[in-house]
């Protein structure tokens, strides 16, 4: 974000949030990071509607790795005139795959970033009406909004080809 000039961050915690206010209280940022403690209870959905943006904003869950093109992401945001548009990206294979001719190896491509089919990387660009989307605390950002956004024609796909890992496995984590 801040290669791409964002240098203002809010972070919305819950589940252990002390340790990212101890963290910048203890390490000075060169950032304008603000903390909020949302609780421990409150769904993504819920953090999200916290705050009140009063202009377009970008979400980020915090658990995925990308060298994502945020100045991009923006342009294609407001290119569009939609509420939302969510980052597509391909899952990192676990695997390598066999491309085969019968039993017979033509090629062996080592855990491809392609071929699964697309995903959501986790970057979002949102605008404010986008809270109209999310009932309250228990709400989950990933189901019913954007499902709701999608099934009303406001939720746009900006597509991502270059490295994407997310971090939800202890093995991810170890990797990243």
């Amino acid at each position: 974000y801040a290669r791409h000039g964002h240098t203002q961050f809010t972070l919305a915690t819950g589940f252990r949030g002390y340790q990212f206010t101890r963290h910048f209280r203890d390490h000075p940022s060169p950032y304008a990071v603000e903390v909020v403690d949302t609780g421990p209870e409150t769904q993504t959905g819920g953090r999200i509607k916290r705050f009140d943006p009063r202009e377009t904003f970008m979400v980020s869950y915090g658990d995925g790795l990308g060298n994502i093109d945020i100045s991009r992401l923006v342009a294609f945001h407001k290119s569009h005139g939609r509420l939302a548009t969510v980052t597509a990206v391909r899952p990192p294979a676990r695997f390598g795959a066999l491309h085969l001719d019968g039993k017979v190896v033509k090629e062996f491509d080592e855990k491809p970033q392609t071929g699964e089919g697309w995903i959501s990387g986790g970057f979002f660009c949102l605008e404010p009406k986008v809270l109209d989307y999310i009932d309250g605390d228990d709400t989950l950002f990933e189901h019913e909004p954007l499902a709701r956004l999608a099934e009303a024609g406001q939720l746009m796909a900006f597509f991502h080809e270059g490295y994407w890992q997310p971090m939800d496995t202890a093995r991810e984590r170890d990797l990243l």
